[in-house]
């Protein structure tokens, strides 16, 4: 496995934008001990949220998969700056929360939420399968179709 998360994520055909930074009172993670909450990254691309509205309404099921990942990557880059971009420091991705804006009556938010999970899977293998929570809401910051957080446990060097 690569020794970086952008080389991992490059191998992939992707690539890690800039960490985002907070657009309120808060910050993008927080490190206590070997554990990193990452705040909420929501589908943005270049600065713009590149997948917008609701799933069942204006976006597909694909869509937000594609959204999911989106978000994936920006969680991925805030990893990247907690960790160096060391591949190797990161024990074992722990939980995502996925919430998905959802019109009345969709019901797929898992089936949204694997395309988080499963670049997760990718870049880090068994340490980044992970407990999780997807959630279909009303509205997102921005008009983000997905918002993903995470919780990660790295290891000590």
């Amino acid at each position: 496995m690569s020794q970086s998360i952008s080389a991992r994520v490059a191998e992939l055909g992707l690539s890690l934008g800039t960490p985002t930074s907070p657009a309120a009172n808060y910050v993008s993670f927080v490190k206590e001990g070997n554990l990193v909450h990452i705040s909420g990254q929501v589908a943005r691309k270049d600065g713009q949220v590149a997948y917008a509205g609701r799933l069942g309404a204006e976006l597909t099921e694909d869509d937000g998969i594609e959204a999911a990942r989106l978000c994936a990557l920006n969680v991925l880059s805030q990893i990247a700056a907690v960790t160096d971009d060391r591949i190797d420091r990161v024990a074992r991705v722990l939980k995502l929360g996925v919430f998905v804006a959802s019109a009345p009556g969709f019901t797929k938010q898992s089936a949204i939420a694997d395309g988080a999970s499963n670049l997760m899977v990718q870049i880090f293998g068994d340490a980044g399968r992970h407990a999780r929570s997807a959630v279909g809401v009303a509205m997102l910051p921005a008009g983000s179709a997905v918002e993903v957080d995470a919780v990660i446990a790295l290891r000590d060097f």
